[in-house]
C-alpha cells in the first residue's frame, strides 16, 4: 500500500529562456505542470505568457486528414528536429489540404459505386417490366411506387377488390416477398398509399432512366467494374502519396504532438516583468537530476520541497505496488486515488478481493478455466479486468479443492483426501444442512474481521494526516472499534460461548462509553484537533440532530456485517446451480448427459463470475472503503509523449 515520495519542483528564469526550460521539462517525462496561484498566494501583478495551444489547430487538421486515409502513423523521437512554428504550420496545412483531396476524390468514386450497386440490386428485381423507368415516374396523374410487398400481404389484397386501384402488378419475388409496382391516382394517393403501407409495403428508389429495367440493369453490370477499378486507382495514388511522404509526416506530426504536450507547461506559467515562473512536482528519484539539468541553463533557478511539507497544495499521486497489488490499481482508480498523505488500499482490495472471490466462487475446475480466460484477456485483448480475474481463478481453485467441488462434482477429489489425509470423503460437505449455520456464522466473522481492519486503517490514515480526533472518536476510529467490537464479542460470548460477557461494567466501559464518545464526535474531534470553534452554536439542537444520526450509525455497523452475509450465501448458491445442472442432466440422460454438464458449467461459470465480480466489488467498496478511504486524490499525470 504504497504512494511515490513527490517533490514539488519551482523553476524562475529570464523569459527569453523559458523554451529550453520547457524542452528539458518536457522531455523529462516526469514533469507534473501545476497552477502557480496555488503555490503562490500574490499573482496579482503576474499575466500568462500563453493562453491558448498554437500547436491545437495544426495538429488536429493534420490528424482529422490522417484519420480519413485509416493509415497509423507511429509517433518518434524527434527530439533532434526543430522546425520553426510557421514552417509546421505550413506543412500541416498542405499536407491536410493534398490528403483530404485525394480522399474526396477516392470517396467520390466510392459513393458512385455504392449508389450503382444499390441500383443494380433494385433493377434487377424490376426485369420483368417492359416499360421506360423514367415514362413510369413522370405520369402526368399517376403516382407509381416501386417496391416489394410481403407475400401473406399480397395475399390480402382480395380484400380491396371493390378499390379498383389497389393493385400491384408484380415482376419478381424471392422466399419471403413479391417485387413490383402499384400506380395511384394522384387525387387518391394518400389512401392508397395507406393501404399498402398497412400491408408492410417496403418502397426502394428506382432511379428513372430512359431505358427498361433489362436494358438499365446491362449498362450497370458494366459500369461497376469500371468503377471498382476507378476506385481502387484512387486509392493507389493515395496508398503512393503517403508513401511518399510517410517519413516527413510521422516528423512532423511527432513535433507537434511534443509541442502540443509542451504547451501544457507553457499555459501554467506565469510571467512577471521579464521573469517567468513555472511549478509542479517531479517523483523524488527524478527531482535532482532534473534539477541538474536545470541549472544547465544560464538564469534558471530551481527550488525543490518534500511533498510532505506541501500537503495544502495537494500533490499528485503516483500509485507504487508489488506485483499481486499492481493489477488492482484498476479498481482504486476507478473509486478516486487516494491522496498524498492517504494510504493506497491496492494491496489491500488484492488480499480481500482474491480471497473473498475464492470463497463464493469455490470450484477447482472451474476457477482453473477462470484464470486461463484471464490470462487470454490480458495477453490477446490487454483488458485490464483479465490481471485480476487470474488470481481469483487461483483462489477459486484453492477453496474449491476444499470444498472437493470440480466442475460440480462434489466427491471427485474423494480418493486424493484419503491418500494425503486418511478421509473417507471431503472434509467439508456445502449442501449439508448440519454446515449451513457454519458457513453463514463464517460469512458474518469474515466480514467482522475486514470491518475491523478497515476501521484500524482509518485510524492508521488518520494519525498519518493528523486528524487525531477523527483517529479517537469516529465511527470507524478508537472508540467506534472498541464500541463494535466490545458488542460482537460480547453477543458472541453469551449467546454461542456460555460466557457471562455483558455485565453491567462491560457494558458500561466497552459499549456505553465509546458510543458516547461517537456521540460528541465532532465537538471533541474540533477540540482534539485544535480548532477555535471546537463548540457547536446550540447543545440542544446537536443532541436532538445526533439522537437521529446515532440511529444511522448503528444501522450502518448492522448492514455493514450483514452484507457479508452474501459471501456465505454464494457458497449455497454455486453448490445449488450446479446440483441443478447434474439434475437435468441426469434426467435427459444418454447422449444428451455430457452436452448438458457441459454447457451448464459454462453458464454457471459465466453468470456467477460475473456475479461474484460485482459483489464482491460492491463489498470493498460500500462496506470497507467507506471506513477509511476517501480517494479524493490527483492523479500523477506527467507531460510525456508516448513513442513507439
Amino acid at each position: 500500500m504504497a504512494v511515490s515520495t513527490m517533490q514539488a519542483v519551482n523553476v524562475i528564469g529570464v523569459v527569453d529562456d523559458i523554451d529550453d526550460v520547457i524542452s528539458v521539462l518536457g522531455e523529462s517525462g516526469v514533469f507534473h505542470p501545476d497552477d502557480v496561484p496555488a503555490f503562490y498566494s500574490n499573482t496579482k501583478n503576474f499575466t500568462h505568457l500563453q493562453t491558448k495551444n498554437i500547436y491545437a489547430e495544426p495538429l488536429t487538421n493534420l490528424k482529422a486528414s490522417i484519420g480519413l486515409t485509416k493509415r497509423k502513423f507511429p509517433l518518434i523521437d524527434v527530439s533532434d528536429f526543430n522546425p520553426s512554428f510557421k514552417e509546421m504550420e505550413i506543412f500541416a496545412t498542405n499536407t491536410a489540404k493534398e490528403i483530404d483531396a485525394l480522399v474526396d476524390d477516392r470517396e467520390f468514386v466510392s459513393e458512385q459505386l455504392i449508389e450503382a450497386k444499390e441500383s443494380l440490386n433494385d433493377t434487377k428485381h424490376f426485369v420483368g417490366l417492359g416499360v421506360e423507368t423514367e415514362k413510369l415516374l413522370t405520369l402526368k396523374y399517376l403516382k407509381t411506387r416501386f417496391g416489394r410487398l410481403p407475400k401473406e400481404s399480397y395475399e390480402k389484397l382480395s380484400a380491396y377488390k371493390d378499390n379498383p386501384y389497389v393493385d400491384f402488378t408484380i415482376c419478381s419475388e424471392d422466399k419471403s416477398h413479391y417485387w413490383g409496382v402499384y400506380f395511384a391516382p394522384i387525387d387518391n394517393c394518400g389512401e392508397i398509399d395507406r393501404i399498402f403501407s398497412g400491408l408492410y409495403f417496403e418502397k426502394c428508389d428506382v432511379l428513372g432512366v430512359n431505358d427498361t429495367p433489362r436494358v438499365h440493369l446491362q449498362k450497370l453490370q458494366e459500369l461497376v467494374p469500371k468503377l471498382e477499378t476507378k476506385l481502387a486507382e484512387s486509392q493507389k495514388r493515395l496508398d503512393s502519396y503517403l508513401d511518399m511522404h510517410a517519413e516527413r509526416i510521422t516528423r512532423y506530426l511527432s513535433k507537434l504532438e511534443e509541442l502540443y504536450l509542451y504547451a501544457k507547461i507553457r499555459t501554467k506559467a506565469l510571467q512577471y516583468n521579464r521573469s517567468f515562473i513555472i511549478v509542479g512536482w517531479v517523483p523524488t528519484e527524478f527531482a535532482k537530476p532534473l534539477k541538474r539539468r536545470l541549472k544547465k541553463i544560464s538564469s534558471v533557478s530551481v527550488e525543490l520541497s518534500d511533498a510532505k511539507k506541501e500537503i495544502e497544495k495537494s500533490p499528485p499521486v503516483k500509485l507504487r505496488n508489488c506485483f499481486l497489488a499492481k493489477p488492482f490499481e484498476f479498481y482504486t482508480e476507478m473509486y478516486g486515488v487516494p491522496k498524498y498523505n492517504e494510504i493506497d488500499p491496492s494491496l489491500f482490495i488484492a488480499i480481500t478481493y482474491i480471497i473473498i472471490f475464492g470463497i463464493m466462487f469455490a470450484d477447482l475446475g472451474q476457477g482453473i478455466c477462470l484464470s486461463i480466460a484471464g490470462l487470454l484477456m490480458w495477453k490477446l485483448k490487454k483488458m485490464k479486468i483479465g490481471k485480476i480475474l487470474f488470481p481469483c481463478g487461483i483462489s477459486s481453485a484453492v477453496f474449491g479443492t476444499f470444498f472437493g467441488s470440480v466442475f460440480g462434482f462434489e466427491h471427485l477429489l474423494d480418493p486424493m483426501y484419503k491418500a494425503l489425509f486418511g478421509l473417507e470423503e471431503k472434509p467439508f460437505e456445502v449442501m449439508a444442512s448440519q454446515n449451513t449455520n457454519t458457513i453463514i456464522m463464517s460469512a458474518i466473522g469474515i466480514g467482522v474481521l475486514l470491518l475491523i481492519i478497515a476501521m484500524f486503517l482509518n485510524v492508521y490514515t488518520s494519525i498519518r494526516q493528523k486528524n487525531y480526533g477523527r483517529a479517537l472518536f469516529s465511527t470507524s476510529g478508537v472508540a467506534g472499534i472498541v464500541f463494535y467490537g466490545s458488542v460482537v464479542f460480547g453477543l458472541v460470548g453469551q449467546l454461542f460461548l456460555g460466557l457471562n460477557t455483558l455485565t453491567l461494567p462491560y457494558v458500561l466501559c466497552l459499549i456505553v462509553l465509546p458510543f458516547i464518545l461517537i456521540f460528541f464526535g465532532e465537538p471533541l474531534t474540533n477540540l482534539v484537533n485544535g480548532e477555535p470553534d471546537w463548540k457547536p452554536e446550540s447543545w440542544g439542537g446537536y443532541i436532538v440532530e445526533n439522537l437521529f444520526e446515532s440511529i444511522e450509525v448503528i444501522l450502518s455497523y448492522v448492514t455493514n456485517t450483514m452484507s457479508f452475509l452474501r459471501v456465505g450465501a454464494f457458497v449455497l448458491v454455486h453448490a445449488g446451480m450446479m446440483m441443478v445442472v447434474f439434475v437435468l442432466a441426469e434426467t435427459v440422460g444418454g447422449v444428451g448427459y455430457w452436452p448438458i454438464v457441459v454447457f451448464g458449467n459454462a453458464l454457471v461459470m459465466v453468470l456467477e463470475a460475473l456475479l461474484v465480480a460485482i459483489q464482491v466489488l460492491r463489498l470493498e467498496y460500500y462496506e470497507m472503503f467507506s471506513r477509511f478511504y476517501s480517494g479524493e486524490g490527483r492523479p500523477y499525470e506527467p507531460v510525456k509523449l508516448i513513442t513507439e
